[in-house]
């Protein structure tokens, strides 16, 4: 065996992950665990340097690495059997536990006995010549992609070209003698040294981001810290507390870290360890006020800020200013989007192509978004775009003004419903992802379009590079299941909508925004109540809001409500009431709790009101009130914690919902049952209850749901069965009830719903059989389930082949950062 063949398929990465999700999830080898990523931690980086060496070891050494080999690859094994072990099977635990006791003594072996000492002599004495290394197969790229089943289908193909875009841009920038790849050799260096504060400034939209995350992908950055490198999106408007406790539970390894605790050094001290090397990276830092406070020593930390501002030197150590690109990398990268090819094509007008590329002021982002927005025009169209171009007058001779100015030209080519979409997301906190969910039904209710059109429009704006498409691979976390969808908008293309929904007097504003979270609402704001304000979208992002913060608004032509905040507590603003025709209300908390919601009562003075979107708050989880909400459709309670303050048994949902045709309950706190009612509300087409971990049990009576169309229960462990009668759901054409890890059985008389195509039942562990009335459903054609599973689909496989899938097992903890 040879020792490049040592670590094939990167047994050691592959084994230390699986050894970090078993510390976090099983008590009984946590401890195993935990000593045996102390020991793998330590040796990553001398494999790293065996695998790059590539040198060929004398005969005995070889065989001793062999067998340390096989003994991961054993591990390896291993760590998968207790990760797929029921809680319940105690004996089986125990065993495996004693299996991890002798894992962890076999490596401690090796790691004591002379094989270290022996490696290490060789390595130190290779001398290594190669370029430098680039992993593409992390971060944001490597998860984005949609489709489960196929392709993804629009959203997909969009996501996919995106994909193909960035690899090549990143690509492109590492040809030349500046840009990602110069500053990547230089900041390394830094790191490298002794400096503890490094800094990366440059104007916004030049690619600081995508450098910093090079740097953490980088090979010989990730060895230097161990393979500890913890990236952190600050922004503009930042909850300082909760970041200073995320920075000590990434590093220290506690995930589990509230708002309020401390950070005592000694303590940091005793967790991390003296000696331990960490990289904490700190993105769009606007402040220093705000980088002091996060600052914080660390022993063996060293941070990384990446900012606008070029900071002062007691402060950062030293900084990095990114360059902007060679006038022959500006010409690369505009074709690359304007003709897709890297030169200008045969028969282009040479010299307007080249006065458009001056214009752009060889700044990566403007010539990626205006270099798509010309793609495929006309010559004419092409000619009055660098006119418009060349008039831009900036306010100041600030780049990024010119930019704002100069990029209001990808938004003349877009169609007038297209251009009001994309300033819908100004409406929303920078560097914060938007559920996509949230966008669609938005766009629904503002610009009367149906839900394909949406879609429609958000893959063209992602085409012309104006959104990008996000997905979090949450598959092999215990409590998730889906693949989520979410938009990202890049902070310059946000100001560029805040730059043109803010023409014109406060009060005639289509959209009345606020751009950075603030302690109060705006004193412009108050400055004009007396005149009603008339727009259609009013966006908040303030702290705690009591019923005395608020102001009297009258808002007589509001759609769509956005309430950004970050607190404990929230007060309802009043003059919701002053809301006639609101129609989507989105409140979102961005603390580390969850909010308690008052002044809820003001629901029963919103009778247009169509979609309603909670996130992080504590409420009853239907309102305490008696008067119908005649035209809601959509509710979506997300990370909310449910107070059972009225017996479920009187509430009469359908009196309360009459048009109520969705349902999401995810992650909700304390939500041990549903109301019985719920089985009686005939317009209900979706219904969502997952991750919640406190239901126990569905009303018998959900068979009653006969407009039922997709049933999602993922990830509720403690659900055991669901009730006989849903094979009454003759509409039912989508159920999920994966990693429902103690559900042992689908209903008998599952083989009743007759327009069923797709079951999701992966991670069900107990399944052990299924009932004869499964060959009955005529319109199935996928099952996602385990390899242990599909066998028992194996009868009905034969007249449907491909009718089972099983995906590849993914365990990432990387959505947790968001």
């Amino acid at each position: 065996m040879a020792v490049t063949d040592l670590f094939a398929g990167e047994i050691a990465t592959e084994l230390l992950k699986q050894l970090i999700t078993i510390s976090r999830k099983s008590l009984s080898c946590r401890s195993s665990a935990e000593q045996l990523i102390e020991y793998i931690r330590e040796l990553l980086p001398i494999i790293n340097e065996i695998k790059l060496a590539g040198n060929e070891l004398p005969q005995h050494r070889q065989r001793q690495l062999d067998i340390f080999s096989k003994t991961l690859s054993d591990g390896l094994e291993l760590a998968n059997k207790v990760l797929h072990s029921p809680r319940w099977h105690l004996y089986r635990n125990i065993q495996l536990a004693r299996k991890m006791e002798k894992l962890e003594k076999n490596v401690s072996r090796f790691m004591k006995g002379p094989v270290q000492a022996h490696v290490l002599a060789d390595v130190h004495h290779v001398k290594l010549d190669m370029g430098e290394r680039f992993d593409r197969l992390e971060w944001r790229l490597g998860a984005m992609k949609i489709g489960v089943d196929e392709d993804g289908g629009l959203l997909g193909a969009a996501v996919k070209r995106a994909e193909e875009e960035e690899r090549w841009c990143e690509d492109l920038v590492n040809l030349g003698g500046t840009g990602l790849e110069l500053g990547k050799m230089k900041v390394k260096q830094m790191l490298m040294k002794e400096f503890n504060v490094v800094g990366i400034h440059g104007i916004g939209g030049i690619g600081k981001t995508t450098l910093a995350r090079e740097i953490c992908k980088d090979d010989e950055i990730k060895s230097y810290f161990n393979n500890r490198v913890f990236f952190l999106t600050v922004s503009q408007s930042p909850s300082v507390e909760q970041l200073r406790s995320r920075i000590w539970g990434m590093v220290s390894g506690n995930a589990i870290v509230g708002q309020g605790d401390m950070l005592p050094q000694a303590k940091l001290w005793y967790d991390v360890g003296s000696s331990a090397r960490t990289l904490l990276v700190l993105d769009d830092v606007w402040t220093q006020s705000v980088l002091d406070q996060l600052l914080i020593k660390i022993p063996g930390c060293k941070i990384l800020v990446v900012s606008r501002v070029k900071f002062p030197p007691s402060v950062v150590d030293c900084c990095y200013g990114l360059d902007l690109l060679t006038e022959s990398e500006a010409m690369s990268l505009f074709c690359h989007f304007a003709f897709g090819q890297t030169s200008m094509p045969l028969g282009a007008d040479k010299e307007l192509v080249k006065e458009v590329v001056d214009e752009c002021k060889r700044l990566p982002l403007a010539l990626k978004v205006i270099g798509a927005s010309l793609k495929g025009q006309t010559e004419m169209y092409w000619t009055s775009a660098k006119n418009r171009l060349s008039r831009g007058q900036p306010v100041s001779e600030s780049h990024e003004v010119q930019l704002l100015e100069r990029m209001k030209l990808s938004i003349d080519c877009l169609s007038e419903r297209e251009r009001e979409c994309f300033l819908d997301l100004g409406a929303f906190p920078e560097d914060k992802r938007i559920p996509l969910h949230i966008l669609i039904n938005m766009w629904e209710e503002l610009h009367d379009i149906e839900e394909e059109e949406a879609f429609a429009i958000l893959v063209g704006l992602s085409d012309k590079n104006l959104l990008s498409l996000v997905k979090d691979a949450r598959a092999g976390d215990k409590y998730s299941s889906y693949y989520e969808i979410s938009v990202y908008q890049h902070d310059v293309l946000r100001d560029l909508a805040l730059h043109l929904s803010t023409v014109g007097g406060i009060n005639q504003r289509k959209r009345l925004l606020m751009p950075r979270r603030e302690a109060g609402l705006p004193r412009d704001w108050e400055r004009n109540i007396d005149e009603p304000f008339n727009a259609r979208v009013i966006s908040i992002h303030t702290g705690e809001m009591s019923e005395m913060d608020w102001l009297r608004m009258d808002c007589p032509k509001t759609e769509v409500l956005v309430l950004n905040f970050s607190s404990a507590a929230y007060f309802l603003p009043p003059f919701l009431s002053n809301m006639p025709k609101l129609r989507a209300l989105i409140l979102i908390n961005y603390g580390s709790s969850n909010a308690i919601l008052r002044n809820t009562s003001v629901f029963s003075s919103l009778p247009n009101l169509r979609s309603i979107w909670f996130e992080k708050v504590t409420l009853p989880l239907f309102p305490d009130t008696t008067i119908p909400l005649k035209n809601l459709q959509k509710v979506s309670l997300v990370l909310c914690e449910i107070r059972k303050t009225v017996d479920h048994s009187s509430l009469d949902l359908p009196h309360l919902f009459p048009r109520l045709s969705e349902l999401t309950l995810d992650h909700c706190i304390n939500l041990s049952d549903l109301p019985s009612s719920i089985c009686k509300m005939h317009t209900l087409k979706s219904l969502s209850v997952t991750n919640c971990e406190s239901l126990q049990e569905l009303p018998s009576d959900l068979g009653n749901l006969r407009s039922l169309q997709i049933l999602r229960l993922s990830a509720c462990p403690n659900l055991r069965r669901l009730p006989p009668g849903v094979g009454s759901l003759v509409q039912l054409k989508y159920l999920d009830i994966s990693q429902c890890v103690t559900m042992g059985s689908l209903p008998g008389g599952i083989g009743g719903c007759v327009s069923l195509e797709k079951i999701d039942m992966r991670e069900c562990p107990l399944m052990r059989s299924l009932p004869a009335s499964v060959g009955m459903l005529a319109s199935l054609r996928r099952v996602i389930c385990d390899e242990e599973v599909s066998l028992l689909w194996k009868d009905m496989e034969k007249g449907r082949p491909g009718l089972c899938q099983v995906p590849q097992e993914c365990f990432t903890l990387d959505w947790l950062a968001e």
